[in-house]
Order: structure tokens, then C-alpha cells, then sequence
């Protein structure tokens, strides 16, 4: 797990700059809210605003995320307000979370804005019950979320915004449907009957602190689709939250709310969170568990009991989310995966396409990006398969093509950055064969994506010569065609297993 998080590739140091970025503009925010003269209550308002601003907003253009920046507080306030209201009518207040919570994982069905917003309104709700807000304190909340949006939009359009020199690549979408086809529809259902479980097993728990078995079903269902994610997603919440909490005992509790380490440590658990984000969901709630102990040590009431309550209503938070994914309109792993797959594919035909557009000298051709949208994608298909290469799988041969699918797709990517990195050198551009050899990549996807299933075996791609009679500019970039030939030929065999020992079935 270690070697994941810390040797996992990061193209353009992206995420090094999202979580730096995220602890800047995060610590403006808070800075503001002090020098406006607002109490702790509403500091950690606009922190956690402000953390949403800058890791949930991820359309793919810098307009895009500028739009979608404005849009948070627009949904916000009406549901901070909401909760400010009903905190003490039991009754409305669960319905009205309930009815936050299926509309916030159905708009997911509008892109990467539609998911910003859900999840935004959601945690909105959700830090009312968390810090008990109460409707004397909506101006200060209302101001403290405005202020820090504006400061983390500040840091990201302004200070640092290297989303103008290489956009990212927007967040993937689920895949589409109509009605109960349409995955996002599904599991809306499935997060609200998967909540209300939470909440009320949640309350018969804790009457104070219930809220956190329901935000831990909600965070499940984030960025997951199928029934396998959502069940591995969950093991791996609790996991971080046990890892977390041990944690916290040694360094949160000790502490006790002291201002200067806690705010040291509060810095080191945001870049935390943002850094290991995009590459270990357990290493991420190590860090969300941590920096909650920090809040609530800062408010006062961190003591081991409440770690141990944390844990209980995390695993309440799980099963509700296991429930609801198990027995309530369920969605199987196998047509996701393969349409990730499909779309990584499809990605690697697209990244070699530009990097051949690039070599021969086409100035707007911009491999780079679609390396970033290969890595979300990429990202996605290892969402997407956990669920067959996960230990407790007991289905040995399926575990290993899963676990080859991705070894391969890995190799690929690696092909693929090597190639990038070379491609702005304008002498390679003269050696016919790397067009040659860009049409052979383009046909092995070609053969491995739709109708793939019908289309002849691959043939095996031309060896590169072991020793090149006269060493030429194009023998970077031909190397890591050729690598990418041979991965892709490598495929044809457990993408194309038998029907009755598929990838995936369930």
C-alpha cells in the first residue's frame, strides 16, 4: 500500500500541485475567515468550503470549473439554511437529508458539475449537524462559505492556476441509460435507501453524532458504479477510518486542540488527503479521519470514546451502503469494467494519434492532455476491477487475468508517457516508421475495441531491431511504439476469454 501511494506515477507532478495548491488556498481561506472576526464555528466552515471548492470542482476547462465555483455557494446556502432550520424538527430535518442525498448522487448524471454540486450540497447539510448550527448562526455561516470560496477561487484562478498551461482531463462519466437503466438513477435509489438505514441504526448508536453513519454511506457511492466498487470501496472506508483512528490516538489526542500543532498537523492531513486522493481510497480516510480528530480536538470534545464511536458509525455507514448495493436495484461489475476498459482504449488510440500529429510537426496537436484523461480513465478501470484483483476474491484465475489486464494497461500508459515526452522533438518526424508503427497501434486498438469480438487475432507486432545500424532520432519514440504494440497484442488474451471464464460475470 505504501508503494502505491508513494511510487504511483504522477505526470506533470499534478497531484503534488493539487494538494500544494489545495493547502494554500485552504489556509487563505481560513486566514480570512480569522481576520473577519468570525468565531472557530465559523473558521471550519469555510476551511471545509473551501476544501470541497478546490477537490470536488473538476470540469474539464478552466471556464468550466470557473462556472461551476460560482454555482457551489448558489446550492449551497438554501441547504445550510435547511439544516440551520430543521436541526431541532428530528423528522424533517432526516427527511430533507434523505432528499439531499439522492438528488446530490443523481446529478451525477450531469457531469463533473452535476457531481461537484451533489456532493457540495450534501457535506453543506452535513457540517450543519457536525458543528449543530443553529439558524443565530446562519449570517456568520453564510459569510464564512462566501468568503472562502472566494479565497480558494483566488488561489485557483488566480495564484496558481496551471490548469491554463495543461488542462485537466474532466473526471469520467458514468455510463449512460435511461430510467432504472441509467446508473446514476440507480444509485440514487440506492444511496437514499442506503442512508436512511445509516441514519436511523446511526441514531439508535449515537443521538449526537448519527450524521457520521450517514455521511459514511455517502462517501461510498462517490465515484463508484458498480456493485463490486461500491462493496470494496466500503471495506476500504472502514480500513482507513480503523488505520486512521489508531493514528489519531497517538498524534490528535495528545494535542488536545494546542493551536500551533494542530494547525501543522491540520495542513499535513489536507495535503494528505489531496495527494493520496487519486490513488489509494484507504491512504484518503487515514487522512479525512485524521483531520476530523484535529476539528474536534480544536472544538473540544476529542476523546478516545469518540474514536471509538467514529468507528462504530462508520461500520453502521458501511453496511447500509453493502445493503443497499446488494439487494436494491444492483449494478454488475461486468458491463462496467469492460466499458472502462473500452474507454481506456480508446484513449491509448487517441494519445498516440496526437503524439504522431505532434512528431510530424502539427503545433496544436497536445498529447499531454489526453495523458491526463488516460490516467482518469486508467484510475476508473482500477475502480472498476478491485472488486477481482482484491485478496479476499477467492476465484484464483479470474484474479489473475484481472490482475494482468492491469499490469498490461499499466505498461501502456508507461509506452504511451515515454512517447509524449519524446514527441516534441521535430527530426523524428522524418522516419517513416513511426507512422507505420502509429498504424499498427491504431489498428490493435481498433481490434481490441468495438467489435473486437469478431475481428481477426492480432497479429504480433514487428519486433524493434535489437542493435539499429545507424542510431536516428525516431528511435525513442519507435521504442515505445513498439512496447506498446506488444502490450497491446498481449491483451487479445484476457480480454478475449472464453464466455464461460470471463473477466467478469457478477
Amino acid at each position: 500500500m505504501l508503494k502505491r501511494v508513494f511510487v504511483a506515477p504522477d505526470p506533470g507532478r499534478a497531484r503534488l500541485r493539487f494538494a500544494a495548491r489545495a493547502v494554500l488556498g485552504i489556509g487563505l481561506a481560513v486566514v480570512v475567515c480569522g481576520l473577519a472576526g468570525h468565531s472557530l464555528t465559523g473558521a471550519v466552515t469555510g476551511g471545509l468550503a473551501a476544501l470541497l471548492a478546490l477537490f470536488t470542482v473538476a470540469d474539464a476547462t478552466v471556464r468550466g470549473q470557473a462556472v461551476t465555483t460560482v454555482l457551489l455557494p448558489v446550492v449551497g446556502l438554501p441547504v445550510l439554511t435547511a439544516a440551520a432550520l430543521l436541526h431541532d424538527v428530528p423528522v424533517a430535518r432526516d427527511l430533507t437529508f434523505l432528499a439531499v442525498t439522492g438528488a446530490g448522487v443523481y446529478a451525477r448524471r450531469w457531469g463533473p458539475r452535476g457531481h461537484s454540486l451533489g456532493v457540495f450540497a450534501f457535506m453543506m447539510f452535513f457540517v450543519a449537524q457536525f458543528l449543530h448550527a443553529s439558524a443565530a448562526q446562519l449570517p456568520e455561516l453564510y459569510a464564512a462559505l462566501t468568503l472562502s470560496v472566494l479565497s480558494a477561487a483566488a488561489v485557483r484562478f488566480g495564484a496558481w492556476c496551471y490548469e491554463r498551461r495543461t488542462p485537466p482531463a474532466a473526471v469520467p462519466a458514468p455510463p449512460g441509460g435511461s430510467g432504472l437503466a441509467r446508473v446514476t438513477t440507480r444509485q440514487a435509489v440506492q444511496a437514499t435507501a442506503g442512508a436512511g438505514f445509516a441514519l436511523v441504526v446511526g441514531q439508535l448508536v449515537s443521538g449526537q453524532r448519527w450524521y457520521w453513519a450517514v455521511g459514511a454511506t455517502w462517501w461510498i457511492f462517490v465515484n463508484t458504479t458498480s456493485r463490486g466498487e461500491t462493496l470494496v470501496r466500503g471495506f476500504r472506508r472502514v480500513l482507513g477510518t480503523v488505520i486512521g483512528i489508531g493514528l489519531g490516538v497517538v498524534v490528535a489526542v495528545p494535542i488536545a486542540g494546542t493551536p500551533v500543532p494542530t494547525a501543522v498537523l491540520v495542513a499535513v492531513s489536507v495535503f494528505g488527503i489531496f495527494y493520496t486522493a487519486a490513488v489509494s481510497y484507504t491512504w484518503m480516510m487515514l487522512w479525512v479521519t485524521l483531520l476530523a480528530e484535529l476539528l474536534y480536538g480544536l472544538l473540544g470534545v476529542l476523546t478516545p470514546g469518540l474514536l471509538a464511536l467514529r468507528l462504530a458509525e462508520t461500520g453502521v455507514g458501511a453496511l447500509g451502503a453493502a445493503l443497499a448495493v446488494l439487494f436494491l436495484l444492483p449494478v454488475t461489475t461486468h458491463a462496467i469494467t469492460d466499458a472502462w476498459i473500452q474507454r481506456a482504449l480508446r484513449c491509448v488510440h487517441a494519445c498516440t494519434a496526437e503524439a504522431a500529429a505532434r512528431l510530424a510537426g502539427h503545433p496544436t496537436a497536445d498529447p499531454a492532455r489526453r495523458v491526463a484523461e488516460l490516467e482518469q480513465l486508467l484510475g476508473r478501470v482500477r475502480l472498476a476491477v478491485a472488486p477481482l484483483v482484491h485478496p479476499l476474491n477467492p476465484v484464483l484465475a479470474r484474479k489473475a487475468r484481472a490482475r494482468r489486464v492491469l499490469d498490461l494497461l499499466d505498461t501502456c500508459a508507461r509506452e504511451i508517457r515515454g512517447l509524449v515526452a519524446v514527441a516534441t522533438d521535430p527530426e523524428a518526424s522524418h522516419d517513416a516508421r513511426l507512422a507505420a508503427a502509429c498504424r499498427r497501434v491504431e489498428a490493435a486498438v481498433e481490434a481490441l475495441t468495438d467489435g473486437g469480438a469478431t475481428a481477426e487475432p492480432l497479429a504480433a507486432p514487428v519486433p524493434a531491431p535489437r542493435t539499429a545500424p545507424e542510431p536516428s532520432p525516431a528511435h525513442g519514440p519507435l521504442a515505445h511504439l513498439h512496447g506498446l504494440e506488444r502490450a497491446l497484442a498481449d491483451l487479445a488474451h484476457p480480454l478475449r476469454a472464453p464466455a464461460g471464464s470471463s473477466l467478469v460475470d457478477a
